[in-house]
């Protein structure tokens, strides 16, 4: 052995007479306090400081005998096994004396046989340093179960690191989070010796993690809701519990319905809406809105938008302000108030109570910036819901104008839509249009898209249906020249400047064209885009139309939109829709097999009850019930290219009129303009020739001939002996057309001849 494993000599009586410079720095006392001094003292310790000597060290020291001249001294050295470097001894003395850790040196029974200078400071561990008492002695949570992990790491030797746990509530005292590692000491041999225990606070590591996470939970959720109110629900399920035990969301009312928040301070008159709760007890139901108390911190929050902190007590000046709130406080033990504005760029969307209820911590001044980071982050987020919610309002009320205000109710067949608008609204739109010789337009469009630009676009390739449909144009036709208008509108979105929302969304629309002709009884399609339409016959048998599908409008196709006709007999029913609402629901085809028999207007609530729970998109539903026109409300007649033609067709109206029982004046009118028409026919047109009246709401008189020559109206001079036929029929018709076929034209005009009506036109 060398001289350097000396520890101590002791002498006869137990007095130490000799102190080396390894022992000071192994035990950390200096040569002068410990000189002379009884070894057994160092041993047990003393009521006001823990042993200098541990006795869980005594099986590392040898002891032997040594003759110093005529006296016996002991000799007390480190075991050749256990010797320590200097090296080591620095490191261990640095642990023990300047390390921010608390670290506990643990015996096999778990008894502390050693703390080190961290834990003497701390208040943290200030009452879990008592040597020779059973580790943890820290007033923890569980002191059991840590107690069961120290076992389990002297048992297996596996260490644990970084357990985060909570020290146990004590009154006056703010609970801390500890992170406890566990490590076992062996020696040489394997021999187990101990744990080491160390403790870190990591409280406010904690608390900005528990701040990080009640953050993130927010914004995970939050931002993707669009409507006020779920907003708040998803805010109150984020920060209960991690943050708060109750939290109460209140939202001014006008901010809920999209409208420009006010500036603060806020009116005490400003009515506030209860948006969420989570808790135990609340004072008003969700939904409720009432002003706020005068003289509360509720209402001093939105004067100047500043958090605070409130300590709730029962002689608390705020209270009796509003006695239903007191109430549920006092119910729910709640003891610790936060209470943040909802706000942004200086206004007021509403406010956030946080309440600590029970054996929770109270509030500290640091949690007040917690409170105020999620309170800003709600914010922006309830924000963009009531903008959203401005829009669609606009876009909603924009929509509802430019749709039809009281759809047309043809004579010739029963018309019922089912609109179902889904969240945020979309761009579909439906027309009927009544058009000249018994003929109804249903058509049925799909803006891709939403918001106000979506309906300003619906808007327009609806206008210019209805005027395409005023030229009386093919079906075919009609779809072609609205796809021309689609794609100047495509183009000219297109041409916007880059930072414009509406240069980043292509327009893409779907229509669908039905004019069912109720004297030859035949239906023709036209489709761009879109399903194809579902019928049912008056027998019950029922499937889709085969349509072919031509382009969608403005997809800068230049496909033909080719047509489709079909016999369609009276009591059969017609669907169109949009999306798939035809093709993904066997119960919807059901419901239409089986309704040939009910009204129009009950088939589409049952239908709203199928499509209730698929309200995500908007649906569009458009459904027709054909009525026909019986063959005595129609008079068809041919003529030759004769002179006497247009005095045979005046006799053969008179005694149509007659069976019409028209009154005389509107019969004269009509053979004022058969005659005009016919002459026409025959002076310009190209046989051969077809005379038709058809009366249903109307009186229609339709000339058809084979000739492609436009008619042209003329204002003929006083001195003129023509050229005054169309003029006359536009004076005393209520309105005239010309309409184009693949062969030849008919020249038609209309009177709305009121009480002169017969008998009404029969119905299936």
């Amino acid at each position: 052995m060398s001289s350097d494993d000396l520890l101590m000599r002791i002498d006869g009586d137990g007095r130490i007479v000799s102190w080396s410079l390894a022992a000071a720095r192994l035990f950390g006392r200096p040569q002068s306090r410990v000189i002379g001094s009884d070894v057994t003292r160092l041993l047990r310790g003393t009521n006001d400081e823990e042993p200098v000597i541990p006795l869980a060290a005594c099986d590392s020291l040898t002891v032997r005998p040594v003759l110093s001249g005529a006296a016996l001294t002991w000799e007390v050295r480190i075991a050749e096994s256990d010797l320590i470097s200097a090296g080591d001894l620095s490191i261990l003395r640095a642990l023990f004396t300047h390390s921010p850790l608390g670290l506990y040196l643990l015996d096999q029974e778990l008894r502390i046989v050693r703390v080190n200078d961290a834990v003497r400071r701390s208040p943290v561990y200030e009452s879990g340093s008592s040597i020779g008492e059973t580790f943890p002695t820290i007033g923890l949570e569980d002191p059991a179960g840590e107690r069961k992990i120290a076992h389990q790491v002297l048992t297996t030797g596996v260490p644990v690191l970084n357990r985060v746990v909570r020290t146990a509530h004590r009154n006056g005292v703010r609970r801390r989070s500890l992170a406890l590692s566990y490590v076992r000491l062996e020696g040489e041999n394997g021999e187990i010796l101990g744990i080491v225990a160390s403790a870190v606070d990591v409280t406010a590591r904690e608390r900005a993690l528990q701040s990080i996470f009640v953050l993130e939970q927010l914004r995970s959720v939050a931002g993707e809701q669009l409507e006020v109110t779920a907003v708040c629900r998803e805010l109150a399920n984020a920060v209960v519990p991690a943050f708060a035990g109750i939290v109460v969301i209140e939202v001014i009312d006008d901010v809920i319905r999209g409208d420009e928040p006010p500036v603060a301070p806020v009116d005490q008159d400003v009515p506030l809406r209860r948006t969420a709760f989570q808790g135990l007890v609340s004072a008003y139901s969700v939904g409720d809105v009432r002003q706020l108390p005068a003289g509360t911190p509720f209402s001093l929050v939105l004067i100047d938008l500043r958090a605070r902190l409130v300590r709730v007590e029962k002689d608390s000046p705020w209270l009796p302000a509003d006695p239903a709130r007191a109430n549920a406080i006092a119910r729910s033990n709640a003891h610790s108030l936060i209470v943040a504005p909802l706000a942004i760029r200086g206004q007021a969307l509403g406010l956030v109570s946080f309440y600590r209820h029970r054996d929770e911590e109270p509030f500290d001044e640091e949690d007040i910036a917690v409170a105020e980071d999620i309170c800003c982050h709600a914010a922006v987020h309830i924000d963009n819901a009531r903008r959203y919610t401005r829009e669609r309002t606009i876009a909603a009320t924009l929509k509802r104008r430019l749709l039809p205000q009281r759809p047309v109710a043809p004579s010739t067949a029963a018309v019922s839509h089912l609109h179902v608008p889904g969240q945020g609204g979309g761009g579909a739109w439906f027309d009927v249009i009544e058009l000249a010789g018994g003929r109804t337009a249903l058509i049925l469009g799909d803006v891709a898209g939403r918001g106000i630009s979506t309906a300003t676009t619906m808007g327009q390739l609806r206008t210019v249906i209805h005027s395409l449909a005023a030229m009386d144009l093919e079906p075919d036709e009609l779809m072609a020249r609205l796809n021309d208008t689609a794609t100047r509108l495509a183009t000219e979105r297109a041409a916007l400047p880059a930072g414009d929302p509406q240069h980043r969304e292509p327009l893409t629309a779907g229509c669908l064209i039905a004019v069912y002709d109720a004297v030859d009884q035949t239906c023709t399609f036209v489709r761009a885009g879109l399903t194809q339409p579902y019928l049912t016959l008056p027998n019950g048998d029922s499937g889709d139309i085969a349509v072919p599908a031509g382009p969608l409008l403005a997809g800068n196709d230049h496909s033909p939109f080719p047509a489709a006709t079909i016999e369609l007999p009276a009591g059969s029913t017609l669907a169109i829709g949009n999306e798939d609402i035809l093709e993904t629901s066997d119960q919807i085809r059901g419901l239409l097999r089986t309704s040939t028999d009910r009204r129009l207007e009950e088939v589409c609530d049952e239908l709203s009850y199928i499509l209730g729970d698929k309200a995500d998109t908007e649906k569009l539903l458009l459904l027709a019930r054909a009525k026909g026109l019986p063959a005595d409300r129609v008079l068809t007649l041919g003529f030759d290219d004769e002179f006497a033609a247009a005095p045979k067709a005046r006799d053969a109206t008179r005694r149509k009129l007659e069976d019409w029982n028209v009154d005389q004046d509107a019969a004269f009118t009509t053979e004022l303009i058969v005659s005009e028409l016919v002459g026409n026919a025959v002076r310009y047109g190209t046989p051969p020739y077809r005379l038709r009246l058809i009366l249903d709401n109307r009186l229609t008189c339709e000339v058809r001939d084979a000739g492609n020559n436009a008619p042209h109206l003329k204002h003929a001079r006083t001195i003129d002996e023509g050229g005054r036929g169309l003029f006359i029929i536009a004076t005393i018709a209520d309105s005239w057309g010309t309409r184009y076929h693949e062969v030849g034209k008919t020249i038609w005009a209309q009177q709305d001849i009121g009480s002169a009506l017969g008998p009404p036109a029969s119905s299936p």
